[in-house]
């Protein structure tokens, strides 16, 4: 084992697999192992584990927008750096998506096309009778795409990736997986 990519959950996980393998990566082989933690509060214990307190691997990873304090003061309590700021995270190959990476991925792709993917799952009239719903009548086609996903998301997202033009790959995802 040479590195770890930290990411909060299983859908985050199966982006970045599918990413390595559409890029002919085979991760095990390369001693790298894409780790979900269950969520960011979680960060403080994998970088005891994994980081240089620890077995001292390579680190990555990824998180929401809305966990960017809770990985930064991980990695400051870690003894990863101090003051922190998105750059310096980035330096040492952790990466914050944009609301989320659902988000990050609709957008990359657009409405459209994950409709056309919702539709080769079977699956586009729930989306259009979830859109029918009062509680989604004020949110855009983007989120209420990303709403919908919500629980589908772990099967959804090595489809969303594999849909994605390659040079079209949102850049959390495709730094984190490039920084080891």
């Amino acid at each position: 084992m040479r590195g770890i990519v930290l990411v909060e959950g299983l859908s985050d996980r199966a982006a970045v697999e599918a990413l390595a393998r559409r890029r002919g990566r085979d991760l095990d082989a390369e001693g790298v192992s894409v780790v979900p933690m269950g969520g960011a509060q979680a960060i403080g214990r994998f970088l005891d584990r994994y980081g240089p307190r620890g077995l001292d691997l390579g680190l990555a990873g990824l998180c929401d927008a809305g966990e960017e304090d809770e990985f930064r003061r991980g990695l400051e309590r870690a003894g990863l750096g101090t003051d922190l700021d998105r750059a310096g995270m980035e330096r040492l190959g952790f990466y914050i998506c944009v609301a989320d990476l659902e988000d990050e991925l609709i957008r990359a792709l657009g409405a459209a096309k994950v409709e056309e993917i919702a539709e080769a799952q079977g699956e586009l009239g729930s989306f259009r009778t979830f859109q029918k719903q009062p509680a989604q009548q004020e949110r855009n086609h983007e989120q209420q795409l990303r709403r919908w996903l919500g629980n589908r998301k772990i099967r959804y997202a090595p489809l969303l990736v594999d849909a994605l033009d390659p040079a079209g790959v949102p850049r959390p995802l495709d730094l984190v997986l490039a920084h080891l």
